[in-house]
This record gives structure tokens, C-alpha cells and sequence, in this order.
């Protein structure tokens, strides 16, 4: 189940994060969070699947890619087959032993963990301009 991350501020754009790892889930939350990002968390791309198959919306999903039950790449091309044009993110520890690549499977960007603000910030300057806000 989604776990809504709360700040108190207003956020314009929203974000999925989907890792098994519970410390990379914390550490991600904290970078988007800093940048304003309303942020859920899932444990599997499974989890993200359903989510945004219930009826959520997301600005942009970053994906692990290598996790039980659904990997990043599976729950990729899942999500694109629904027809969802979200921005989706891959980032992994190790890109080296990926078997099909990322973006063949339909991810915007991929980037090696761990996560950092130079990250964020990209992605969030893509969005913004993307949406034109």
C-alpha cells in the first residue's frame, strides 16, 4: 500500500518512488521532499502498478529497477501498455547488469544510485519545463 509522505508546504508536482530497499526509499523522499515534491512510496512495481491503475496520478515515477514481485522494467512496460505517459525514472545501483535496457522499455531517464540533489533538480527542471509553470 502507498505510504503518503505529508510536508507541510504546498507542492506543485507530485512523485512516485518504487524500491524494496527501505533506506532508499527514505533517502529519495528526503531529496524530493527538499525540492518540493508531494511524495508516495511502494515497496515493488507491483504496488506502483495497482496505484496508478486505482486512479493515482504522478508527475514523474522514479523506479527501481532490479526488485520481488514486479521488477522496474516489468512494472515499466506494464505502465506504458496502460497507456501512462507519466515520466518514468529507472535508477539502480549497478546499470551494468541490466539485461534489456531501460529506456527500450519505455523509462524516460536512467541514473546509478544513489540518488542526489543534481538528480532532482534535473528531473524537476524537465518537468517544469515540460508543463511550462
Amino acid at each position: 500500500m502507498a505510504k503518503k509522505i505529508e510536508n507541510s508546504k504546498k507542492k506543485k508536482l507530485s512523485a512516485l518512488v518504487v524500491d524494496d530497499d527501505g533506506v532508499c526509499r527514505i533517502i529519495h523522499v528526503a531529496y524530493l521532499r527538499r525540492h518540493g515534491f508531494e511524495t508516495y512510496a511502494v515497496e515493488n512495481g507491483r504496488e506502483a502498478v495497482d496505484l496508478i491503475r486505482s486512479g493515482e496520478q504522478f508527475d514523474v515515477v522514479f523506479m527501481d529497477l532490479v526488485m520481488p514481485v514486479l521488477d522496474g522494467i516489468q512494472a515499466t512496460r506494464e505502465l506504458r501498455a496502460m497507456g501512462v505517459k507519466t515520466m518514468i525514472v529507472g535508477i539502480d545501483c549497478d546499470l551494468g547488469y541490466l539485461g534489456e535496457h531501460p529506456i527500450i522499455a519505455g523509462m524516460d531517464r536512467v541514473y546509478e544510485k544513489p540518488m542526489t540533489q543534481e538528480i532532482v533538480i534535473s528531473v524537476r527542471q524537465a518537468l517544469l519545463n515540460n508543463y511550462n509553470i
